[in-house]
């Protein structure tokens, strides 16, 4: 008996040490976790970004920030203290606007499944942003098999920072607008394929969707050196929304964010530099044709190339208006070449 009570004693001290090192945001109307909410410094720094449980390291929360502005689905939720961060839980107030639907065009049997919709993709450099784009894109999926077949850019925008720079030996500096990549969607229509991969799977089911996060590793425990650069610590969590009790067809898509972690250096320098990519892709219709012939412009990350003020809809996913209240004029659009 004794040893079911120490035991028990145990069990509650460990499970309150960890709960003391996190925090965790949570809806307040729902009560339940909220996983992709940013966390920004004073200085416009990413520092945090909860998981599918709503949760980040409490120690990524200096004092010294004294306010925090938090950001949610590409939208302001305020500006924090450290006093009302610092707590176990944290309630917010989570639905700032209305979730739009997916537009399904045709439901008919088809080759082709088309999916189009809002993208945004940003590069931090030690937690600051090092570069952003953002624009229209469709992608088209085999409706037999459901991979991907080609991902179509329609229109989009570039941006970089002024003070960005390019010194072989001092990664620290580099503009890194190569790691802009499009989001990938490659097995979103065979949700289950990762679960014969080394990957860890979690499922949250909120009050309106069904999300799936798959994060993976590599060089945990050993750099990878090559050319005279060091790379160590490579993660990535990818994050696929459905609808709510479904299953999990490209039909039934809602939304997909991922993140990339690397961490890389010279050689010559004594630290390394953590390099993040936020990648992020909002549907606005499906549609299933027989045709995949769809517009598309090159994606060149020299310049930006659009037609018409996308970004200004209501519902276009716009981070560029968040980064630009930090870094005012230092974000700079590339000239538009369409």
């Amino acid at each position: 008996m004794k040893k079911i009570q120490f035991l028990t004693l145990l069990f509650v001290l460990v499970l309150n040490f960890f709960n003391a090192q996190t925090i965790t945001f949570v809806s307040e109307k729902t009560n339940l976790p909220l996983p992709k909410v940013s966390v920004f410094g004073k200085d416009g720094s990413i520092i945090a970004y909860s998981d599918i449980d709503g949760k980040v390291d409490r120690k990524s929360l200096n004092t010294s920030q004294e306010k925090f502005q938090l950001v949610y689905d590409n939208l302001s939720l305020g500006t924090f203290s450290y006093a009302e961060l610092d707590k176990d839980v944290v309630k917010l107030n989570d639905r700032v606007k209305d979730i739009e639907a997916v537009v399904i065009k045709n439901n008919k049997p088809a080759r082709y499944v088309l999916i189009k919709g809002n993208f945004n993709t940003y590069v931090t450099l030690n937690s600051k942003l090092n570069c952003y784009t953002d624009g229209i894109i469709t992608y088209v999926f085999d409706n037999k098999t459901k991979k991907l077949k080609s991902t179509n850019v329609e229109q989009y925008r570039i941006f970089r920072l002024e003070d960005a720079k390019n010194e072989k030996k001092e990664t620290s500096s580099w503009d890194y607008n190569n790691f802009l990549d499009l989001p990938k969607l490659k097995d979103v229509g065979n949700i289950g394929e990762y679960n014969s991969k080394k990957a860890k799977i979690k499922e949250l089911k909120s009050s309106n969707k069904d999300e799936i996060e798959i994060t993976g590793e590599a060089l945990q425990e050993k750099e990878l050196a090559l050319f005279g650069y060091r790379l160590f610590d490579i993660k990535s969590i990818i994050n696929h929304s459905y609808e709510k009790d479904s299953k999990k067809t490209l039909k039934d898509f809602l939304e997909s964010n991922e993140i990339a972690f690397i961490k890389l250096k010279h050689k010559s320098e004594p630290n390394y530099n953590q390099v993040i990519v936020y990648r992020n892709f909002y549907p606005t219709e499906i549609d299933f044709s027989d045709n995949n012939d769809v517009a598309k412009v090159k994606f060149n990350k020299d310049n930006s190339n659009y037609t018409n003020n996308y970004w200004k809809d209501e519902s276009f996913p716009n981070m560029q208006t968040i980064f630009s209240s930090f870094f005012k004029e230092d974000l700079k659009e590339k000239e538009n070449k369409k």
